[in-house]
């Protein structure tokens, strides 16, 4: 859940709620332009991020190949993933021929690419509100939605050297649709069985989940465009439509969480309870929205009787959101007894020898990017999850839409490090699963977009 998530603080002051709408292109650039810093790191510490993220696809895709007697020697071509001939680990096809959603290789987008045009999204930002609002004399509505018309056509002409972007956009508008796709193969019968959720789409969700206030904007910029050119009514529509679309990025996630349950249950996962835990998780970022969205139809006093309440409910967010963050999606902390041991017990030299390194029971023992590094991200993280409580110091900012940016700022940017540690945790998992399925020693091998609570059995001279 994003810091701060509160209906109420979400307005902001100025000439009225359309103010708000400035922030959300500002979070978007600032989304791209951290992806694009996501990009750079994997490549520099040798993670192959788009095999990571299309591993499940390519492996549903294998297994419909098979379901339909196709041999391993012909290729499969469906338009959106070309399947190799080797199911083993190793023998996946390259990340740079490897796609998803349009064929858009990894050669084709670069962290430069990607810093280049956010920056160049906040120089037409600027200058598209200067333009409309300042020399035309236009509001703020006119002006973000001349910002998105100048965008999705700069997109669409088909330039060279825009052709990154539209595969890009198709990507993300796959990905969108994938979403709210019902997979009814896990509530009917299917010929290919039940189909886990992959996990490009779940990161894809996520990553949603951070972008909430924008959601909220977005509802927000609907509502107020229904009423143009009067102004909004005060109703409790204003305040439910934009809550409405802050919550779906946490249903569409949660909703995953039980679609994932239902295919544990099918194929017997004794593991399947830890995505009921998930949808609860994300039921927790949806409760604070409820009950700030209700504040705004009380009066002040009464709604300050509720804010002990609300702090009450965002701390829970907090705290279970982090342990999940440390826990499940890094694989770090998954032996309270090695930690405490670590952390408590005066080992005589020979001991201290024998035992594990002290971030090989906190942490986990292969670290990708680093002891220092994964330990700044963790610390990073675990402050930024409690970011919500700079609503105790907003005199600090010069104004309420200052300090709602920010927080938002602060979102994205954690979001950001946190997709570091998450595809690294993905690609030890997925190398665990096709080397236990390439020797043939496990009966059972849990799926990539599966969780486990058991900590891997990891070979530390490997």
């Amino acid at each position: 859940m994003s810091s701060t998530q509160e209906v109420g603080e979400i307005f902001g002051e100025g000439s009225g709620p359309a103010q708000a709408m400035l922030r959300s292109p500002n979070v978007i650039i600032a989304s791209i332009g951290l992806w694009g810093m996501n990009v750079f790191f994997f490549r520099l510490f040798g993670l192959d991020y788009v095999r990571i993220l299309n591993l499940d696809l390519i492996k549903e895709q294998e297994e419909k190949a098979k379901a339909a007697g196709v041999t391993n020697d012909k290729e499969m071509e469906n338009g959106t993933i070309t399947v190799s001939d080797d199911n083993s680990d190793d023998h996946y096809p390259d990340s740079a021929t490897t796609s998803f959603g349009g064929g858009c290789s990894r050669g084709g987008i670069t962290s430069s690419k990607l810093v280049f045009l956010s920056i160049s999204l906040l120089a037409l930002l600027h200058s598209t509100t200067y333009v409309w609002m300042s020399l035309m004399g236009g509001g703020t509505i006119g002006a973000v939605l001349l910002f998105y018309t100048t965008v999705a056509l700069g997109i669409a002409i088909p330039l060279p050297s825009t052709k990154w972007l539209r595969m890009s956009a198709v990507i993300v508008l796959q990905r969108a649709f994938e979403l709210v796709n019902p997979r009814c193969s896990c509530v009917s019968p299917d010929p290919y069985g039940p189909r886990p959720i992959p996990f490009i789409d779940v990161f894809f969700a996520d990553a949603m989940c951070s972008l909430s206030k924008v959601f909220f904007d977005w509802g927000m910029l609907w509502h107020l465009a229904s009423h143009f050119p009067e102004p909004v009514p005060p109703s409790t529509h204003a305040i439910l439509i934009p809550s409405i679309c802050a919550a779906i990025p946490y249903l569409i996630r949660a909703r995953q969480c039980l679609i994932m349950h239902t295919v544990g249950r099918i194929k017997n996962d004794p593991k399947k309870y830890q995505h009921m835990l998930n949808a609860i998780k994300y039921s927790t970022s949806i409760w604070p929205l409820c009950l700030s969205a209700y504040q705004q139809t009380i009066t002040k006093e009464q709604a300050a009787s509720l804010e002990p309440l609300l702090i009450c409910l965002l701390a829970i967010n907090a705290l279970y959101s982090l342990a999940w963050d440390i826990i499940m999606d890094w694989g770090m902390m998954q032996d309270p007894t090695a930690v405490v041991g670590q952390a408590c017990v005066v080992a005589s030299p020979q001991q201290q020898k024998n035992s594990r390194s002290c971030h090989h029971a906190v942490l986990r023992p292969r670290l990708r990017f680093g002891v220092v590094m994964s330990t700044a991200i963790l610390m990073t993280d675990t402050i930024l999850r409690f970011g919500w409580t700079l609503r105790f110091y907003e005199a600090l900012f010069p104004s309420k839409d200052a300090f709602v940016l920010f927080t938002q700022f602060l979102e994205v940017f954690r979001r950001a490090i946190w997709n570091l540690l998450r595809v690294e945790w993905e690609h030890i998992k997925q190398s665990k699963a096709g080397k236990n399925a390439n020797e043939e020693t496990a009966s059972f091998v849990t799926a990539p977009s599966t969780i486990s609570m058991v900590p891997l059995k990891i070979n530390h001279n490997a």
